[in-house]
């Protein structure tokens, strides 16, 4: 009988939230995409992937995975990232 030896290596088991922080660099989107979030959140003059990522940043942003895409949560806006490619999809003010 053949066994799949499995290595953990410490401090690598860390959650959806760490994981998105640790990669907050690799945040970006489309230019569709800066077009779609500045009319969702009505933004005029601000840059909309650093505005997302401060919003994400934020220690009070409730961050959570549902399959393919992250979910962020802060002050009546919820920002979708994609987990794969970090592409922020869309951005909408909660009703």
């Amino acid at each position: 009988m053949k066994y799949k030896i499995c290595k953990v290596k410490a401090g690598k088991n860390i959650n959806d939230k760490e994981l998105l922080l640790s990669n907050i660099n690799k945040i970006h989107t489309t230019p569709m995409g800066v077009e779609r979030i500045k009319r969702n959140l009505k933004l005029e003059n601000e840059n909309a992937v650093e505005y997302c990522k401060t919003k994400i940043m934020n220690s009070n942003c409730n961050i959570y995975k549902q399959g393919k895409n992250w979910y962020c949560e802060i002050d009546n806006i919820k920002i979708t990232v994609n987990s794969y490619s970090y592409t922020i999809i869309t951005a909408h003010i909660v009703k």
